[in-house]
Protein backbone atom coordinates (compact mmCIF):
# COMPACT_ATOMS: atom_id res chain seq x y z
CA UNK A 1 0.00 0.00 0.00
CA UNK A 2 1.46 3.33 -0.92
CA UNK A 3 1.10 6.56 1.46
CA UNK A 4 0.17 9.61 -0.54
CA UNK A 5 2.36 12.61 -0.39
CA UNK A 6 0.61 15.47 1.47
CA UNK A 7 1.03 19.53 1.32
CA UNK A 8 0.31 22.06 3.75
CA UNK A 9 0.15 25.49 3.83
CA UNK A 10 4.53 25.60 4.49
CA UNK A 11 4.59 23.35 1.17
CA UNK A 12 2.18 24.98 -0.91
CA UNK A 13 2.93 29.00 -0.84
CA UNK A 14 0.85 31.23 -2.79
CA UNK A 15 3.47 33.47 -4.00
CA UNK A 16 3.46 31.64 -7.60
CA UNK A 17 0.03 33.22 -8.25
CA UNK A 18 0.72 36.68 -6.57
CA UNK A 19 0.40 39.55 -9.47
CA UNK A 20 -1.74 36.94 -11.67
CA UNK A 21 -5.07 37.06 -12.20
CA UNK A 22 -6.96 33.93 -11.64
CA UNK A 23 -10.00 32.95 -14.32
CA UNK A 24 -12.86 31.04 -13.08
CA UNK A 25 -15.08 29.71 -15.71
CA UNK A 26 -18.69 28.87 -14.41
CA UNK A 27 -19.94 30.55 -11.06
CA UNK A 28 -21.77 26.80 -9.66
CA UNK A 29 -21.17 24.88 -6.60
CA UNK A 30 -17.73 24.72 -6.94
CA UNK A 31 -17.04 28.17 -8.88
CA UNK A 32 -18.22 29.83 -6.31
CA UNK A 33 -16.25 28.61 -3.81
CA UNK A 34 -13.11 28.69 -5.49
CA UNK A 35 -13.72 32.50 -6.69
CA UNK A 36 -14.55 34.21 -3.26
CA UNK A 37 -11.96 31.71 -1.03
CA UNK A 38 -9.01 32.70 -3.62
CA UNK A 39 -10.22 36.24 -3.50
CA UNK A 40 -10.11 36.24 0.01
CA UNK A 41 -6.63 34.65 0.44
CA UNK A 42 -5.76 37.66 -1.33
CA UNK A 43 -5.00 36.72 -5.16
CA UNK A 44 -6.80 38.63 -8.16
CA UNK A 45 -10.19 36.86 -9.54
CA UNK A 46 -12.34 37.34 -12.20
CA UNK A 47 -15.15 35.94 -13.33
CA UNK A 48 -17.09 34.08 -16.25
CA UNK A 49 -20.64 33.50 -16.69
CA UNK A 50 -23.05 33.72 -18.69
CA UNK A 51 -25.09 37.28 -18.79
CA UNK A 52 -28.65 36.92 -16.72
CA UNK A 53 -28.27 33.70 -15.51
CA UNK A 54 -28.91 33.17 -11.86
CA UNK A 55 -25.22 32.20 -11.36
CA UNK A 56 -24.18 35.26 -13.12
CA UNK A 57 -26.86 37.69 -10.79
CA UNK A 58 -25.17 35.42 -7.87
CA UNK A 59 -22.00 36.41 -8.89
CA UNK A 60 -22.66 40.29 -8.99
CA UNK A 61 -23.92 40.12 -5.55
CA UNK A 62 -21.20 38.34 -4.25
CA UNK A 63 -18.52 41.75 -5.95
CA UNK A 64 -17.87 40.40 -9.45
CA UNK A 65 -18.22 41.69 -12.51
CA UNK A 66 -18.66 38.45 -14.62
CA UNK A 67 -17.79 37.83 -18.57
CA UNK A 68 -17.74 35.84 -21.30
CA UNK A 69 -15.38 32.82 -21.18
CA UNK A 70 -13.69 34.02 -24.16
CA UNK A 71 -12.44 37.23 -21.89
CA UNK A 72 -11.56 35.28 -18.85
CA UNK A 73 -9.28 33.25 -21.06
CA UNK A 74 -7.46 35.94 -22.81
CA UNK A 75 -7.14 37.91 -19.34
CA UNK A 76 -6.73 34.86 -17.17
CA UNK A 77 -3.01 33.16 -16.33
CA UNK A 78 -5.03 30.21 -14.18
CA UNK A 79 -7.82 29.57 -16.17
CA UNK A 80 -9.85 26.86 -13.53
CA UNK A 81 -12.52 25.43 -15.71
CA UNK A 82 -15.76 24.25 -13.46
CA UNK A 83 -18.55 23.32 -15.69
CA UNK A 84 -20.05 20.24 -15.65
CA UNK A 85 -18.32 17.56 -17.38
CA UNK A 86 -20.58 17.61 -20.90
CA UNK A 87 -20.48 20.95 -21.51
CA UNK A 88 -16.56 21.48 -20.87
CA UNK A 89 -15.35 20.05 -24.33
CA UNK A 90 -18.13 22.78 -26.20
CA UNK A 91 -17.18 25.95 -24.47
CA UNK A 92 -13.20 24.64 -24.81
CA UNK A 93 -13.40 24.63 -28.74
CA UNK A 94 -15.56 27.93 -28.79
CA UNK A 95 -14.06 29.71 -26.05
CA UNK A 96 -10.89 28.83 -24.35
CA UNK A 97 -8.95 27.48 -27.01
CA UNK A 98 -8.84 30.18 -29.41
CA UNK A 99 -7.77 32.14 -26.60
CA UNK A 100 -5.03 30.27 -24.50
CA UNK A 101 -1.56 31.51 -25.26
CA UNK A 102 1.63 29.59 -24.31
CA UNK A 103 2.51 29.73 -20.43
CA UNK A 104 -1.16 29.82 -19.30
CA UNK A 105 -2.49 27.25 -16.94
CA UNK A 106 -5.30 25.34 -17.42
CA UNK A 107 -7.40 23.77 -13.87
CA UNK A 108 -9.81 21.40 -13.61
CA UNK A 109 -11.36 20.44 -10.59
CA UNK A 110 -12.01 16.76 -12.03
CA UNK A 111 -10.08 14.97 -14.60
CA UNK A 112 -12.69 13.38 -17.04
CA UNK A 113 -12.22 15.36 -19.96
CA UNK A 114 -8.26 15.48 -19.73
CA UNK A 115 -8.40 11.62 -18.78
CA UNK A 116 -10.66 10.52 -21.69
CA UNK A 117 -9.25 13.26 -24.38
CA UNK A 118 -12.28 15.20 -24.50
CA UNK A 119 -10.12 18.00 -24.18
CA UNK A 120 -6.57 18.03 -25.79
CA UNK A 121 -4.86 21.24 -24.57
CA UNK A 122 -1.63 22.75 -26.54
CA UNK A 123 1.69 21.43 -25.57
CA UNK A 124 2.83 24.76 -24.25
CA UNK A 125 0.08 25.20 -21.45
CA UNK A 126 0.49 23.80 -18.03
CA UNK A 127 -2.92 21.43 -17.03
CA UNK A 128 -3.39 21.05 -13.62
CA UNK A 129 -6.09 19.83 -11.06
CA UNK A 130 -7.22 20.78 -7.95
CA UNK A 131 -10.01 18.34 -6.92
CA UNK A 132 -11.50 19.38 -3.23
CA UNK A 133 -13.48 15.95 -1.33
CA UNK A 134 -16.35 18.54 -0.53
CA UNK A 135 -19.14 20.16 -2.58
CA UNK A 136 -18.21 23.76 -2.97
CA UNK A 137 -20.74 24.96 -0.12
CA UNK A 138 -18.38 23.33 2.16
CA UNK A 139 -15.29 24.60 0.88
CA UNK A 140 -16.42 27.94 1.13
CA UNK A 141 -17.87 27.51 4.92
CA UNK A 142 -14.85 26.03 5.91
CA UNK A 143 -13.19 28.67 4.82
CA UNK A 144 -14.90 31.43 6.28
CA UNK A 145 -13.83 29.18 9.92
CA UNK A 146 -10.52 29.78 8.80
CA UNK A 147 -10.67 25.81 8.38
CA UNK A 148 -10.50 24.30 4.93
CA UNK A 149 -11.64 20.68 3.32
CA UNK A 150 -8.94 18.29 1.96
CA UNK A 151 -8.04 18.45 -1.83
CA UNK A 152 -6.12 16.52 -4.42
CA UNK A 153 -3.74 17.90 -6.63
CA UNK A 154 -2.43 16.62 -9.78
CA UNK A 155 -0.02 17.97 -12.83
CA UNK A 156 -0.88 16.53 -16.84
CA UNK A 157 1.24 18.67 -18.10
CA UNK A 158 4.15 20.77 -16.87
CA UNK A 159 4.93 23.26 -20.04
CA UNK A 160 6.59 26.10 -17.55
CA UNK A 161 8.01 23.97 -15.15
CA UNK A 162 6.02 25.41 -11.99
CA UNK A 163 2.90 23.39 -12.51
CA UNK A 164 3.07 21.96 -9.53
CA UNK A 165 3.85 24.76 -7.76
CA UNK A 166 0.86 26.97 -9.20
CA UNK A 167 -1.33 24.29 -8.71
CA UNK A 168 -0.95 24.26 -4.72
CA UNK A 169 -0.84 27.97 -5.03
CA UNK A 170 -4.13 27.43 -6.07
CA UNK A 171 -4.98 24.65 -3.73
CA UNK A 172 -3.69 27.16 -0.60
CA UNK A 173 -6.29 29.78 -1.81
CA UNK A 174 -8.88 27.65 -2.01
CA UNK A 175 -8.33 26.61 1.35
CA UNK A 176 -7.52 23.09 1.12
CA UNK A 177 -3.53 23.33 2.45
CA UNK A 178 -5.19 24.42 5.91
CA UNK A 179 -6.00 20.50 6.09
CA UNK A 180 -3.50 19.01 3.42
CA UNK A 181 -3.61 18.61 -0.10
CA UNK A 182 -2.69 15.02 -1.08
CA UNK A 183 -0.98 14.11 -4.49
CA UNK A 184 -2.74 12.19 -7.50
CA UNK A 185 -2.67 11.60 -10.82
CA UNK A 186 -5.64 12.70 -13.48
CA UNK A 187 -5.73 8.75 -13.89
CA UNK A 188 -6.44 8.20 -10.28
CA UNK A 189 -8.34 11.15 -9.11
CA UNK A 190 -10.93 10.34 -12.21
CA UNK A 191 -11.30 6.97 -12.38
CA UNK A 192 -11.40 6.73 -8.37
CA UNK A 193 -14.08 8.97 -8.91
CA UNK A 194 -16.21 7.42 -11.58
CA UNK A 195 -16.05 4.38 -9.30
CA UNK A 196 -16.41 5.67 -6.42
CA UNK A 197 -20.76 7.73 -7.17
CA UNK A 198 -21.24 4.46 -9.43
CA UNK A 199 -20.51 1.54 -7.56
CA UNK A 200 -20.89 2.79 -3.45
CA UNK A 201 -21.55 6.79 -3.18
CA UNK A 202 -24.71 6.70 -5.74
CA UNK A 203 -25.23 3.75 -7.63
CA UNK A 204 -25.03 1.13 -5.46
CA UNK A 205 -26.12 2.59 -2.49
CA UNK A 206 -29.37 3.57 -4.25
CA UNK A 207 -30.09 0.58 -5.41
CA UNK A 208 -29.44 -1.10 -2.18
CA UNK A 209 -32.06 1.40 -0.15
CA UNK A 210 -34.35 0.75 -3.15
CA UNK A 211 -34.31 -3.11 -3.09
CA UNK A 212 -34.41 -3.37 0.75
CA UNK A 213 -37.25 -1.04 0.46
CA UNK A 214 -38.94 -3.15 -2.30
CA UNK A 215 -38.46 -6.51 -0.06
CA UNK A 216 -40.12 -5.43 3.08
CA UNK A 217 -43.32 -4.01 1.26
CA UNK A 218 -43.75 -6.63 -1.54
CA UNK A 219 -43.36 -9.08 2.17
CA UNK A 220 -46.21 -7.14 3.12
CA UNK A 221 -44.65 -4.35 5.46
CA UNK A 222 -46.10 -0.73 5.94
CA UNK A 223 -44.12 1.62 2.80
CA UNK A 224 -44.01 3.78 5.88
CA UNK A 225 -42.03 1.64 8.30
CA UNK A 226 -39.51 0.65 5.50
CA UNK A 227 -38.63 3.95 4.65
CA UNK A 228 -37.54 4.45 7.74
CA UNK A 229 -35.61 1.29 8.32
CA UNK A 230 -33.84 1.26 4.62
CA UNK A 231 -33.97 5.02 3.83
CA UNK A 232 -34.20 7.66 6.75
CA UNK A 233 -32.39 5.97 9.08
CA UNK A 234 -29.26 5.71 6.55
CA UNK A 235 -28.03 9.18 7.74
CA UNK A 236 -27.51 8.10 11.46
CA UNK A 237 -24.92 5.62 10.08
CA UNK A 238 -23.12 6.88 7.28
CA UNK A 239 -22.89 10.17 10.05
CA UNK A 240 -20.91 8.09 12.75
CA UNK A 241 -18.86 6.06 9.87
CA UNK A 242 -17.95 9.77 8.67
CA UNK A 243 -16.65 10.89 12.31
CA UNK A 244 -14.76 7.74 12.93
CA UNK A 245 -14.84 5.35 9.92
CA UNK A 246 -16.61 1.11 10.31
CA UNK A 247 -15.33 0.68 13.28
CA UNK A 248 -17.41 3.91 15.34
CA UNK A 249 -19.86 2.69 13.65
CA UNK A 250 -20.21 -0.89 15.42
CA UNK A 251 -18.87 0.92 18.36
CA UNK A 252 -21.79 3.08 18.81
CA UNK A 253 -25.00 0.65 17.27
CA UNK A 254 -26.57 -2.45 19.30
CA UNK A 255 -24.98 -6.05 19.56
CA UNK A 256 -27.57 -7.53 17.46
CA UNK A 257 -27.17 -4.74 14.97
CA UNK A 258 -23.51 -5.19 15.05
CA UNK A 259 -23.68 -9.15 14.87
CA UNK A 260 -26.21 -8.91 11.98
CA UNK A 261 -24.18 -6.38 10.15
CA UNK A 262 -20.63 -8.84 10.68
CA UNK A 263 -22.60 -11.69 9.24
CA UNK A 264 -25.25 -10.87 6.84
CA UNK A 265 -23.24 -7.92 5.53
CA UNK A 266 -21.07 -10.30 3.14
CA UNK A 267 -23.83 -12.13 2.02
CA UNK A 268 -25.13 -9.11 0.30
CA UNK A 269 -22.35 -7.91 -0.97
CA UNK A 270 -20.80 -11.51 -2.00
CA UNK A 271 -18.06 -12.37 -4.63
CA UNK A 272 -20.54 -12.06 -6.98
CA UNK A 273 -21.42 -8.21 -6.73
CA UNK A 274 -17.48 -7.83 -6.01
CA UNK A 275 -17.17 -9.45 -9.67
CA UNK A 276 -19.89 -6.83 -11.12
CA UNK A 277 -17.59 -3.79 -9.53
CA UNK A 278 -14.80 -5.28 -11.10
CA UNK A 279 -16.29 -5.02 -14.57
CA UNK A 280 -17.87 -1.52 -13.73
CA UNK A 281 -14.05 -0.46 -12.74
CA UNK A 282 -13.12 -1.93 -16.16
CA UNK A 283 -16.02 -0.28 -18.04
CA UNK A 284 -14.47 3.55 -16.44
CA UNK A 285 -10.84 2.28 -17.09
CA UNK A 286 -11.50 1.29 -20.80
CA UNK A 287 -13.24 4.52 -21.49
CA UNK A 288 -16.69 2.69 -22.36
CA UNK A 289 -18.45 5.01 -19.92
CA UNK A 290 -16.98 8.03 -20.71
CA UNK A 291 -18.22 6.90 -24.35
CA UNK A 292 -21.29 5.65 -23.28
CA UNK A 293 -22.22 8.94 -21.25
CA UNK A 294 -20.67 11.52 -24.30
CA UNK A 295 -23.33 9.92 -26.70
CA UNK A 296 -25.93 9.74 -24.31
CA UNK A 297 -25.29 13.75 -23.95
CA UNK A 298 -25.28 13.77 -27.69
CA UNK A 299 -28.33 12.03 -28.32
CA UNK A 300 -30.72 14.11 -26.18
CA UNK A 301 -30.03 12.20 -22.53
CA UNK A 302 -33.34 9.86 -23.65
CA UNK A 303 -32.11 6.92 -21.51
CA UNK A 304 -31.08 9.32 -18.79
CA UNK A 305 -34.59 10.99 -18.74
CA UNK A 306 -36.20 7.77 -18.56
CA UNK A 307 -34.20 6.42 -15.77
CA UNK A 308 -34.62 9.56 -13.88
CA UNK A 309 -38.37 9.87 -14.18
CA UNK A 310 -39.05 6.00 -13.40
CA UNK A 311 -36.92 6.47 -9.82
CA UNK A 312 -38.70 10.50 -9.19
CA UNK A 313 -41.73 8.18 -9.20
CA UNK A 314 -40.85 5.29 -7.38
CA UNK A 315 -43.09 4.38 -4.41
CA UNK A 316 -39.82 5.38 -2.05
CA UNK A 317 -40.11 8.64 -3.23
CA UNK A 318 -43.44 9.04 -2.50
CA UNK A 319 -44.02 7.89 0.39
CA UNK A 320 -41.05 10.01 1.81
CA UNK A 321 -41.92 13.12 0.34
CA UNK A 322 -45.02 12.83 3.01
CA UNK A 323 -42.85 11.65 5.64
CA UNK A 324 -40.51 14.29 5.61
CA UNK A 325 -42.81 16.84 6.81
CA UNK A 326 -43.42 15.25 10.11
CA UNK A 327 -39.43 16.37 10.54
CA UNK A 328 -39.28 19.80 11.10
CA UNK A 329 -35.15 19.20 11.82
CA UNK A 330 -35.01 18.64 8.46
CA UNK A 331 -34.50 21.02 5.89
CA UNK A 332 -36.62 19.48 3.53
CA UNK A 333 -35.80 19.73 -0.39
CA UNK A 334 -37.98 18.51 -3.06
CA UNK A 335 -36.97 18.52 -6.93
Amino acid sequence: MSTAKIYYEKEAPKSPLEGKTIAVLGYGSQGHAHSQNCRDSGLKVMVAELEGTDNYKLAQKHGFNPVSAAEAVKQGDLIIITLPDEFQPKVYEAEVAPNLAAGKTLGFCHGFNIHFKYIVPPDDVNVVMIAPKGPGHLVRSEFEKDGGVPCLVAVQQDASGTARDIALAWGNGVGGARAGILETTFKEETETDLFGEQVVLCGGLTALIKAGFETLVQAGYQPEVAYFECLHEVKLIVDLMYQGGISYMRYSISNTAEYGDLTRGPRIVDDRVKAEMKKILDEICSGRFAKEWVNEVATGKKNFNALYKMDHEHLIEQVGRQLRKMMAWIDEKEV
